[in-house]
């Protein structure tokens, strides 16, 4: 079955500052900061929640459907999109507008300072998920982190036709109201956040845990390098620890590696530790990686790396799916 993802769609310039911001920042004189980070290393990457989140299921097999606003500046990156297993074909192209830029430094810390133009992001409203979901026979709606409007526009008709969904507001939670987060995850299948959004949303809309699992089937958080606990209304509590990196190179993407990893092996049916052990791998594989898209994965080490990590029946549980059909 397919999955429609909606998200922001943008090019990342990724930065890196040899240094750590907390040594460069007076508490005393917050109020009136203003600073300039001479940076060593300058990539451009392709981004976006959405075909992050895509191009990560792409790698597993799976049948991403992305839904979001582009500028007419979008064309090489949809043809990368589609070459790596990427529906591309009901994304809203801005007559106005060029495709959103994420403007990202990361410190010697993994502490990042990001800033995000919207350009075409911000007509996403004018998007139906309506036709996608009928032509790609989805099963499943994410509605990720992209224009505020458009994330509770589409909640709203997630609802309405019965579509299920998952929201993920994740950096747009500091962005939208209470009313608005009330409203994105009010129905949904499963709500992702880390900690902090965690606490941030129950904030903003005045609930508690209890009160948002009455709003929602599954919520999936994720801690750092704590790992990740899911706890839903009919489920026992899953508590997965992260994946053995290899190497620390850039977080950017991570949280939407795991989404991939885990929102894939739900597809296949695996059980919510197995997927989100398959997340956790997938999340630490971006990790290794200059960028949310620039990695492979290769089905034979990808299965002798959750041996590693989560042991033999994990592995042997996972492998059959990561084969070629």
């Amino acid at each position: 079955m397919s999955v429609l993802v909606a998200g922001s769609i943008a090019t990342d310039h990724l930065m890196h500052f040899p240094g750590k911001f907390s040594e460069q920042l007076l508490a005393e004189q917050l109020h009136k900061v203003s600073l300039s980070f001479l940076v060593d290393e300058l990539d451009i990457r392709r981004g976006g929640v959405g075909p992050n989140i895509c191009y990560g299921m792409g790698q597993l097999g799976g049948s991403p459907v992305l839904i979001g606003a582009v500028g007419a500046d979008f064309e090489e990156y949809r043809a990368w999109l589609e070459d790596h297993g990427v529906n591309c074909s009901h994304v809203y192209v801005s007559p106005a507008h060029h495709t959103a830029r994420f403007i990202c430094t990361t410190d010697e810390e993994m502490c990042q300072i990001g800033s995000f133009y919207a350009g075409a992001m911000g007509e996403a409203r004018n998007i139906d998920l309506a036709p996608a979901w009928d032509a790609s026979g989805a099963d499943l709606a994410v509605i990720s982190a992209y224009d505020p409007e458009a994330m509770v526009q589409h909640s709203g008709e997630c609802r309405d036709k019965g579509f299920r969904f998952a929201a993920d507001p994740s950096q747009q939670i500091a962005r939208m109201d209470g009313k608005q987060l009330a409203g994105l995850i009010e129905g949904a299948d499963m709500l992702f956040t880390n900690d902090y959004e965690k606490s941030l949303l129950e904030s903003k809309t005045g609930y508690g845990e209890a009160d948002i699992l009455a709003q929602v089937g599954v919520r999936i958080t994720t801690l750092g390098s704590k790992g990740v606990e899911i706890v839903g209304k009919d489920l026992e509590p899953v508590h997965v620890p992260v994946a053995r990196e290899r190497a620390r190179v850039d977080p950017t993407g991570v949280g939407d590696g795991f989404r991939a990893g885990l929102l894939t092996a739900r597809e296949w049916g695996l059980d919510w530790e197995r997927a989100a052990e398959v997340g956790s791998l997938l999340a630490t594989i971006v990790l290794e990686s200059a960028g949310g898209q620039e990695y492979e994965v290769g089905p034979e080490d990808f299965a002798q790396r959750l041996a590693e990590s989560y042991g033999d029946d994990c592995a042997a549980e996972v492998l059959p799916y990561l084969q070629p059909a």
